[in-house]
């Protein structure tokens, strides 16, 4: 529960410190006495968006501080231990909001993160204020109190896991179609490519290995003619080369003996004539394959050609045409394919349809029920609050969907990240009136009768320690204030409850009381706030709660009476 509540330097309030307990604490004092921003200042330590101009005039920040006492067993207290902090001192939070419009959050003195300290507090305390009886009048919020009546928050976010799979799922599937069919115009081109490279057959290198053979085959006829030329000069003609050697070697060779220095020079030239004899060889060979025939170098330029005109088409070189053709083909390949891969994609999306339709079919049937058991309690707490002539009802429906577009059931229902169902409270206050929306019926009492009593039936499956509630009383007087003061005070039975009052007949069955108001020091207005912890503190400020300015004998006599009387003490 909230055991501590310090603000400073916060709107109208300069330093302020208050201790809850357990039970029904009130707040009681005059309109614009500050009431309402002790509840806002509560739901800054629970996490709410900051403001700088929440920082009062002619400071640099405001601070705020709250201490919860935790059981040690609570989830809070688990997660401090898991940040290394010590549950056994409580949960104490700590606020800093600077002029700038940034602030800070420090949890049990350790400065946190806001989205730490919104898991912390997630349900350690629930505020009832204007604003959710506005919320009431929305469709959207009815849903979130029915999921939260029915405990099915964890099954409705596996239902918003597979919505969320499913609707990227959906889009990827569209744009494969949508991109196959692009690929599908452009196939027959690809084709045409892929197949026109890959019947030139070009080798690596091909273009500069064909360059030198043009060169050889434009000079074939010369080149025959000197290769001839030489072989009939070094070994065909009579006194060739060869033969002119072999004569002067024979004519050294015969003094081999009587000189032997010149053997060695005999052998020099027996091997010269060996080597023109080999080179010879070696020339006619050559020449049997000279390629004299003009259509072999016109079948060069036309391969030259072609293959210019391929490395101009497709990047200027051997290299950029090859990687071309490669990049074509995996297009190609990629195109055939996605048939094969919108299939898949196309499967997976009927297999998570299937169990997105399993979920929220199971979580539509909790919902039914669950919308008429709150229905039928929700109707127990009004007729406590004197509404028991009103009829309220938690309709539970569902919206056609386009199934060109939407994820529909297979009854043709309209899927969000919620499910199937959409829900609406109606009322009907009086009898013979059909139900009818609340935006369209309620007043604002009968609003606030509808949170208290919504309040009421949650705060049995809820696991709040601490509701809160402000402008409770909005709307309502007289006797069904009476009741609403009682349905409070039996809410504090197995809650603390803080509630903000105008209404006597609420402040009465308050177990706690805190006055309070607005003065002038020095002349900036401040905000200051008193528990009143005897008889006589509490009939004043019951007195002035129900005669104003204005406190007679007879004021105060009805104040002590509803303090005292049998009423305030039901047996």
């Amino acid at each position: 529960m909230l055991s501590e509540l310090a603000i400073k330097k916060f709107a109208i309030i300069d330093d302020i410190r208050i201790s809850f307990d357990s039970g029904l604490n009130v707040l009681t004092g005059e309109t614009g006495a500050g009431k309402s921003i002790i509840v806002q200042a509560v739901s800054l330590l629970l996490g709410a968006r900051a403001s700088a101009d929440l920082v009062r005039t002619g400071e640099d920040t405001a601070e705020l501080e709250a201490v919860f006492d935790i059981a040690p067993d609570s989830e809070p207290a688990r997660m401090l231990h898991d940040q290394g902090m010590d549950p056994g001192e409580g949960l104490i939070i700590r606020r800093v909001i600077h002029r700038s419009g940034t602030s800070r959050v420090f949890v049990n003195s350790r400065q946190s993160t806001l989205e730490f300290l919104k898991q912390v507090t997630r349900n350690l305390a629930g505020i009832s204020s204007q604003h959710a009886h506005q919320g009431l009048l929305r469709d959207d919020n009815h849903l979130d109190i029915l999921d939260e009546f029915a405990g099915t928050p964890a099954l409705r976010r596996e239902v918003a896991d597979l919505y969320r799979t499913l609707v990227p799922l959906n889009r990827q599937i569209q744009e494969m179609a949508a991109e196959k069919s692009r690929r599908e115009t452009e196939k027959e081109l690809i084709q045409f490519q892929v197949d026109e490279i890959q019947n030139a057959a070009i080798q690596p290198d091909e273009d500069e290995h064909l360059e030198h053979r043009k060169q050889v085959l434009a000079n074939a006829a010369k080149i025959f003619e000197a290769v001839n030329g030489t072989v009939h000069q070094v070994y065909d003609r009579e006194g060739s080369v060869v033969e002119q050697l072999a004569g002067l070697m024979s004519g050294i060779a015969r003094f081999r003996d009587a000189d032997p220095a010149l053997a060695g020079t005999a052998d020099r030239l027996d091997a010269v004539i060996l080597d023109l004899q080999d080179i010879t060889h070696t020339l006619r060979d050559y020449s049997l394959t000279i390629d004299l025939d003009p259509e072999s170098l016109d079948a060069v330029d036309q391969r030259l050609d072609l293959i210019s005109k391929l490395k101009r088409k497709y990047g200027g070189s051997l290299d950029t045409l090859f990687a071309r053709h490669r990049e074509l083909a995996q297009q190609l390949d990629q195109t055939l394919d996605m048939d094969r891969q919108i299939q898949e994609r196309i499967q997976e999306k009927k297999e998570l349809e299937a169990r997105l339709r399993q979920k929220a079919g199971t979580l539509s049937n909790q919902r039914q029920q669950a919308a008429t058991r709150l229905s039928g309690l929700a109707a127990d707490e009004l007729a406590a609050l004197e509404m028991d002539k009103a009829r309220f009802e938690v309709s539970v429906f569902k919206e056609p969907g386009d199934t060109s577009k939407d994820i529909c059931t297979l009854s043709g229902h309209k899927l969000t990240a919620a499910g199937m169902d959409r829900v609406r409270f109606l009322l009907s206050p009086n009898p013979g009136e059909a139900p009818k929306p609340l935006a369209k019926i309620a007043s604002g009492g009968e609003l606030s009768r509808i949170v208290l009593a919504l309040k009421a039936v949650l705060s049995r499956t809820q696991s709040f320690e601490t509701l809160i509630f402000d402008e409770v009383d909005a709307g309502i007087g007289g006797a069904t204030s009476d009741k609403v003061g009682q349905k409070l005070a039996a809410l504090g039975d197995h809650h603390q409850v803080i509630c903000i009052t105008h209404l006597a007949q609420i402040a009465r069955y308050g177990g706690h009381q805190f006055r309070i108001a607005k003065q002038v020091v020095q002349g900036r207005t401040c905000t200051d706030i008193v528990p009143l912890t005897t008889l006589e503190d509490r009939i004043d400020e019951i007195a002035r709660m129900l005669g104003g300015t204005s406190i007679t004998p007879a004021t105060r006599t009805h104040a002590r009476e509803l303090l005292t009387g049998p009423a305030n003490h039901p047996a």
